[in-house]
């Protein structure tokens, strides 16, 4: 705050005798001596301020380089590069292991499309506009068998011939010869002996529909067989098809299967089949499973029945399917087009439609039922399948992250050639950390410099020369950089890794020194630099620190491993559901509520497993606390929680509840991990297990299993970049000093523009005193003078008349 004080020029018309003007300006000239020496110190502070701010300032880039410094890839970083970068690409973690590995890609990762049949109007309605449900499930379709020209599953072939035999088990085979002629219920007519295997066993030249016990047979004597059983092999291309697959056909027994795929044009089903010769007419159906997780539905009525309306219903439901609508250019040219969003052979797609009849007939996709698959499939499914050193392995996506410990792989074209991945410290990226730790350091230390230096020819010091809040700092600051750090190997001190300070103030890296480290000590760089932690336990991983964490290494016992909650069944599960009757479930999960209704039916207990998880994993409300697996022993339904801890939980209530549970279903409510880290008490969270007090005060690790009792330790190490973080973050805070010493400034020059304040008031009046009282004694004088005149005039007069 700067002001000053002036003189009001005041004069009376009948004084002339005094200046009085400039002699009041003169005497307040004096009396402001006071408000400039406050006005100077106020600047003072000022300029103090001013200069603390470019301390803070520096600190908190100081910060924020030494924050960027804490992770740990900054100096643990690995390279992965490939010899085929447009085929594979990859990352590695800190975790990766330096090495070589030969990897071969056969096919990539896709999601379904399917593609429904087209309309002339997208946005007509269709249908009635009754209210229907989209039902959309997603998992496996076993047997694979598409159509390539119909893009529709359940492939129909015709077979070139048909071939097989029966093998009857009979008590005796004493009275048969090779080449008689054979005949029964199931026999075709012609059938003759193909050869006798043994004391009661013969093979028939034609397989038979006959089987079980007690088939009547003749042979020219009538006699019972006590079994039959055969297969067929068909002629016919097996580029569609694959073992597991259901076949179905004229002749052919029903559930019969494939068994085995002989070539490229022969095949085996299960069962015998009658029918023989060229053109048999077979089709080869699928299966789908659900992957279990959860059936999502979306709701179509007369607001949005058309297919503009449909797409957008699809799309907003947000259920992991994008629906676009594509015109073909035909007569009926809009297509609405399905794609899942997720890759991989278990994300294909069954959709269900309950309500309006043109919506069913338009929507309607069961790759198990071939009279119901509406839509044209133009994109499978399918893993990514790919080798690892000569390992087969099939993931669902082409980003993998699970295959090689501590590297993602990113799949990205087929290789016919293998292409070799080599992984490699990343000692440039670590090399650089170092470079970033004393460039920050450096300019750190010139702003301090800037502002307390000594400047010996000027013989002046800088404004904060001497200042107990910069030199304190700048105290610590040294004090940190000459300790050794604890925990942190055989490296400990920053001349370890070749930083040392000059003749100047600053630090300089000697590279010879720093890259000798690197290259012998690698890991031991980072725990210099980074906050690093570091279990012996493998099933122990340390997760984080608070700042009240010292570094150290402390012993871990675990007392209780954490566990999920869980609900039982106390009897088998009936496996008819009824609508109605026994399909509503309440269910509760780690606290969330909501109601599910499970698909009538009759199930096998594995599906009626399946069924139960999709529908709890597939309610939003449920699924926001979590999700949990279904399994099934005996017939005996389990419902786990895949949450761990005290809040982990599941319960079920409704018409249905006693149907897949019992009467008397066991709850099991999950718990805490718990131990002690450091030899105190620790306090857990589901698996997360966090140091409550000691050295290790805020010290979280993750139990992920293991057994009860001692379990190692674990090493918590704070480098260089993770204590200055801490300290510099704590010296930036309201409470730090710079931050104190700058609201003392503050308060002092608060305090000074109030005292300025009040001595311009009282010069104020004081040159209004000073202005009245010299006007008065001007106009006295102008008065006297006025009277001496007139006096002199008088006295003049008086000596002319006499």
């Amino acid at each position: 705050m700067s002001s000053s004080s002036s003189v009001t020029s005041t004069s009376s018309s009948l004084g002339t005798q005094i200046d009085v003007a400039s002699l009041v300006s003169q005497l307040m000239s004096t009396e402001q001596q006071p408000i400039i020496n406050l006005q100077n110190q106020q600047a003072n502070s000022q300029a103090l301020i001013s200069a603390y701010g470019a301390v803070q300032s520096a600190l908190g880039t100081f910060q924020s380089a030494m924050s960027g410094l804490t992770d740990a890839t900054q100096f643990q970083g690995m390279n992965a590069n490939s010899s085929n970068s447009s085929a594979l690409t990859a990352t590695a973690s800190t975790t990766a292991t330096p090495g070589s590995y030969s990897v071969s890609i056969s096919t990539l990762a896709q999601a379904q499309t399917l593609v429904a049949p087209g309309v002339v109007n997208q946005t007509a309605a269709i249908g009635a506009g009754g209210t229907t449900t989209l039902t959309f499930d997603f998992g496996t379709i076993n047997g694979n068998t598409v159509n390539s020209a119909t893009g529709k599953y359940g492939t129909s072939l015709s077979a070139t011939t048909t071939s097989g035999s029966t093998t009857v088990t009979v008590p005796g085979t004493a009275n048969l010869a090779v080449g008689a002629a054979i005949s029964g219920n199931g026999i075709p007519m012609g059938s003759t002996i193909a050869s006798i295997t043994d004391a009661n066993n013969f093979v028939i030249s034609s397989p038979a529909t006959a089987s079980g016990t007690s088939v009547s047979l003749q042979t020219g004597a009538t006699f019972s067989a006590s079994t039959t059983s055969g297969s067929t092999t068909v002629s016919g291309s097996t580029a569609n098809l694959s073992v597991g697959a259901t076949i179905v056909g004229a002749g052919i027994p029903s559930g019969a299967t494939i068994v085995s795929i002989t070539d490229a044009n022969n095949f085996v089903i299960s069962s015998a089949a009658t029918a023989s010769g060229t053109g048999v007419a077979l089709e080869a159906g699928t299966t789908f499973t659900s992957n279990g997780s959860g059936a999502k539905t979306v709701t179509i009525n007369s607001s949005n029945n058309s297919l503009q309306g449909i797409a957008s219903a699809i799309n907003a439901a947000n259920i992991g399917v994008t629906a676009t609508i594509i015109n073909d250019g035909s007569s009926t040219p809009y297509r609405l087009t399905l794609s899942s969003n997720s890759s991989g052979a278990n994300n294909s797609m069954q959709i269900s439609v309950a309500g309006d009849a043109a919506l069913s007939s338009l929507l309607t996709e069961d790759p198990s039922n071939s009279s119901v698959q509406n839509l044209t499939q133009t994109a499978a499914a399918q893993n990514a399948n790919f080798t690892v050193n000569g390992i087969a392995v099939s993931k669902p996506s082409n980003t993998v992250s699970d295959v090689i410990s501590g590297l993602t792989l990113n799949l990205q074209q087929t290789s016919t050639t293998p292409i070799v991945l080599s992984i490699a410290q990343n000692t440039s990226s670590a090399s650089g950390a170092v470079t970033t730790f004393v460039n920050a350091f450096n300019a750190l230390h010139t702003v301090i410099n800037n502002v307390t230096a000594y400047n010996s020819s000027t013989k002046t010091g800088a404004i904060l020369m001497g200042d107990f809040a910069v030199n304190t700092l700048n105290s610590q600051l040294h004090e940190m950089l000459n300790t050794p750090v604890n925990g942190a190997g055989v490296l400990s001190s920053l001349p370890d890794v070749g930083v040392t300070f000059q003749s100047d103030g600053t630090l300089a890296v000697n590279q010879t020194i720093l890259n000798t480290a690197l290259s012998k000590n690698f890991s031991d760089v980072a725990a210099l630099f980074d906050t690093v932690g570091q279990a012996t336990d493998p099933q122990i991983s340390y997760t984080s620190a608070a700042s009240t964490a010292k570094a150290g290494n402390y012993n871990v016992n675990i007392s209780q491993l954490a566990t999920q909650g869980s609900l039982a069944g106390s009897a088998a599960a009936g496996l008819i559901i009824s609508s109605g009757i026994n399909d509503t479930l309440n269910v509760t999960l780690n606290g969330a509520s909501a109601a599910i209704s499970l698909t009538p039916g009759t199930y096998t207990a594995a599906t009626l497993a399946t069924e139960l998880q999709n529908e709890i994993n597939g309610s939003s409300t449920l699924s926001s606390a979590g999700a949990v697996t279904v399994a099934q022993n005996n017939g005996v339904l389990t419902v786990t929680s895949k949450k761990y801890g005290s809040t982990s939980n599941v319960s079920l209530s409704g018409n249905g509840a006693s149907n897949l549970l019992g009467s008397a279903p066991v709850s099991t409510t999950g718990v805490d991990v718990a131990g002690s880290i450091g030899g105190v008490a620790a306090t857990g969270s589901g698996q997360s297990l966090t140091a409550s007090a000691g050295n290790a005060l805020g010290l979280k690790i993750l139990v992920n299993g293991g057994a009860l009792g001692d379990r190692g330790t674990v090493d918590y190490s704070q480098g260089f970049a993770g204590q200055l973080n801490l300290w510099a973050k704590s010296q930036t805070a309201s409470t730090g000093l710079l931050s104190s010493a700058v609201a003392g400034q503050n308060s002092t020059v608060k305090n000074l523009g109030t005292q300025i304040t009040a001595q311009q008031a009282r010069l104020s009046l004081l040159q209004a005193s000073y202005t009245k009282q010299y006007t008065a004694l001007d106009l006295s004088l102008a008065s006297m003078a006025s009277t001496s005149t007139y006096l002199s005039q008088q006295l003049t007069a008086l000596v002319k008349s006499n």
